[in-house]
């Protein structure tokens, strides 16, 4: 839950090796705002309490290292794996 709500994700899906992965997409305009910053403080900290089991990523268009969505994706699983 989010001091103003619930928290719906744009996608969730299961990985091939069982973990669950959630990703948040936001728009430049919506990336840096209070509401996204709630959102990716409650994600965080769920994948950081999953132990291993669950990530979570905020995507944006492209990241600081110029990564695009997918590119995104690739480094969070791979990191994690």
């Amino acid at each position: 839950p989010l001091a103003h709500g619930r928290f719906f994700p744009d996608f969730v899906c299961q990985l091939t090796d069982g973990r669950m992965l959630v990703v948040e997409y936001k728009g430049e305009a919506y990336a840096t705002n209070d509401d996204s910053a709630e959102k990716r403080a409650v994600g965080e900290k769920w994948a950081q309490l999953s132990e291993g089991k669950c990530l979570f990523i905020m995507a944006v268009k492209k990241d600081a290292h110029n990564r695009d969505v997918r590119g995104q994706l690739q480094a969070l699983i791979s990191l994690n794996s």
